[in-house]
């Protein structure tokens, strides 16, 4: 097995808490089914609202309405905006100590979809699925964000810019993500994934496969 050269990072449900416990949380107080969210964004996942937010190919506003209009089609209306500000998720202190520990002995790089929001809309111009702090993306030596790209995970080519960009075959990478959809076609390229659940297992997971001690 060659060496894992490069860690490769989702933020949002990874370096964070999970947007989806915030979604939740937002149908619990709102009398909807639990994962409604989670399935107004699954249905037409490549062409509906969310991911052509996250290709950067309309901005908030058109969101905003076509949001509403897929979940009134699925029984409950929501505005987008009110998703959008669901975002922001808790960053979690084991994942930030292992950025540090891996930081300059690894390549390190964040893979994310995200959105690209006016600051009149939004605190924070880029914003990723769980929010963006400065001092965090410091830590990776490059990131992958969709909306610059203008694809996302799980397009193959969202993987194929990140491992140009770190020089290195897929065999030597790691990726680590909350969504299995997401990690499959990183795994039928040749990265090595973990499916992060439980913070905990994950490091462990990681920690096996490095050169380094990250615990």
């Amino acid at each position: 097995m060659q060496s894992i050269k490069a860690v490769f990072w989702d933020f949002g449900g990874v370096i964070t808490t999970s947007p989806f416990d915030s979604f939740n949380l937002y149908e619990e107080k709102n009398n909807l089914e639990k994962d409604f969210i989670r399935r107004v964004n699954s249905t037409n996942p490549d062409t509906n609202a969310w991911a052509k937010l996250e290709r950067n190919e309309i901005d908030l506003r058109e969101f905003d309405d076509l949001f509403l209009t897929e979940s009134t089609n699925l029984g409950n209306p929501i505005p987008g905006i009110d998703v959008i500000s669901l975002l922001q998720g808790q960053l979690r202190p084991e994942m930030i100590q292992a950025l540090q520990l891996i930081k300059g002995n690894l390549i390190q790089a964040c893979l994310t979809n995200n959105i690209v929001s006016p600051e009149t809309q939004l605190s924070d111009q880029n914003v990723s699925i769980a929010g963006k702090n400065e001092e965090v993306m410091a830590l990776f030596d490059f990131v992958i964000a969709s909306s610059e790209q203008n694809v996302r995970k799980p397009d193959p080519a969202f993987y194929h810019l990140a491992l140009e960009r770190a020089g290195i075959n897929p065999e030597e990478a790691v990726f680590l993500d909350d969504l299995g959809i997401n990690l499959k076609p990183a795994k039928a390229l040749g990265m090595h994934t973990i499916k992060v659940t439980n913070p905990q297992d994950a490091l462990k997971e990681l920690n096996a496969l490095l050169s380094i001690d990250i615990l």
